[in-house]
């Protein structure tokens, strides 16, 4: 199922980075420097906007940088196809692998870290909002 937030500033920052990337897997790896740059862009643009850098979705997009940042020499670019395809996903239904990461870090969750509480998290149904508030804290089935 789509679920395309046209009305949401923050998905057309990620549909223009799911370009971009796209445009460098196919063969233009300069692109993914434009990403980063973008990712900066909106890093600094919701940090401002939210007042904070340490709210969960400034969170996201700090991973989202660093494996970016990670995937820039030459050797490592093939790691691109994981954001490229993630920010599709993001994009187009709304699921957020990074954001699901991000939320089982120890100072973002509140339960126990279990292979149960991974898949849960993993592998919900996408969510409108964040998943930060929702996935592991309902048994699958919900």
């Amino acid at each position: 199922m789509l679920m395309l937030d046209v009305k949401k500033e923050s998905w057309w920052f990620w549909l223009v980075s799911a370009a971009l990337l796209t445009v460098g897997v196919l063969g233009r790896p300069d692109f993914f420097r434009l990403t980063i740059l973008l990712t900066v862009i909106q890093l600094v643009y919701f940090s401002l906007k939210l007042k904070s850098v340490t709210c969960f979705p400034i969170q996201v997009r700090i991973g989202y940088l660093a494996l970016l940042l990670l995937a820039q020499p030459p050797a490592l670019q093939w790691i691109y196809w994981i954001p490229t395809i993630g920010t599709w996903a993001q994009v187009l239904v709304g699921y957020c692998l990074m954001a699901r990461c991000v939320s089982m870090l120890p100072w973002n969750r509140q339960e126990r870290f279990t292979l149960a509480y991974l898949g849960r998290t993993l592998f919900s149904k996408p969510v409108a909002g964040s998943v930060q508030q929702t996935p592991a804290a309902e048994p699958q089935g919900s």
